[in-house]
């Protein structure tokens, strides 16, 4: 009985990183080096044969922004229950000794574990570093389920490289900045397609309106993971909802529409 209310306490996400922790745990190096290889195909595949990943990989240097060689990487994300991320936290340390600046770049992606990104994070907040976004794109080699998957994780992904190419974004201290181009890359990238809500087991009976009530849910779920903007995540999502959902650049229509 006691297990089964510890069990009935645990959230949804708690849940799911038990079960990959379980999964990971049992697999041997020769099937972790197999995930690697089968997701390092998947981003092949996806930048030579998928049109909305070419398209928004084009985009991005029609934009004078050239991506760093290998901007799209698989890699070990242990029990984060993620397909993929964007970017890479850089500190700027200050000094008042020498009043200069001295860059220094944290663990890559997926490296970079959430107590390490919220001490970087106090540490800006404490007037003693400058923090700022690098472009990175990795994709989670144990938890991408195939190759559609990889395909919307890398267009997801792509759009915040974009967003980031085209204005002065700032996700990691301005909050509204982070809410649009989550609701953005949700939106865009297929991934409240009612096909994969059905697969998630959400879509219920309401088709009219589910697409944005996914949109809404996924990236109030994004927002929180920044220790600026968790408190009133919902909040600033609202906030930036309605112009940002209708955002649908670089696209001239929303690409399921097309």
């Amino acid at each position: 009985m006691q297990a089964d209310n510890k069990n009935a306490n645990k959230s949804e996400e708690e849940t799911i990183i038990d079960s990959i922790a379980a999964r990971e745990s049992q697999k041997s190096a020769e099937q972790k080096a197999q995930d690697k290889e089968k997701c390092e195909q998947y981003v092949k595949n996806g930048l030579k044969r998928d049109v909305t990943v070419q398209f928004l990989f084009e985009r991005l240097l029609q934009l004078g922004c050239r991506p760093p060689e290998n901007l799209i990487r698989c890699v070990d994300c242990g029990t984060k229950p993620i397909a993929g991320g964007f970017g890479v936290v850089e500190e700027i340390d200050i000094t008042d000794e020498t009043k200069k600046s001295s860059s220094q770049k944290a663990n890559s992606s997926c490296t970079q574990t959430q107590e390490e990104i919220n001490k970087l994070i106090a540490k800006q907040n404490d007037g003693n570093a400058k923090l700022k976004l690098l472009p990175d794109i990795f994709l989670c080699q144990q938890n991408i389920q195939n190759e559609t998957h990889a395909r919307e994780s890398m267009a997801h992904e792509l759009i915040h490289a974009i967003d980031m190419c085209r204005t002065k974004m700032d996700p990691i201290n301005n909050c509204i900045h982070m809410a649009c181009t989550e609701i953005r890359a949700e939106n865009l990238a297929g991934e409240c397609h009612w096909v994969r809500e059905l697969q998630r087991g959400r879509m219920g009976t309401n088709f009219v309106g589910h697409g944005a009530e996914c949109v809404k849910r996924r990236a109030i779920r994004s927002v929180k993971a920044n220790p600026n903007c968790a408190e009133k995540a919902a909040e600033y999502v609202d906030a930036a909802f309605d112009r940002c959902f209708k955002d649908t650049f670089p696209f001239d229509r929303h690409p399921n529409l097309r």
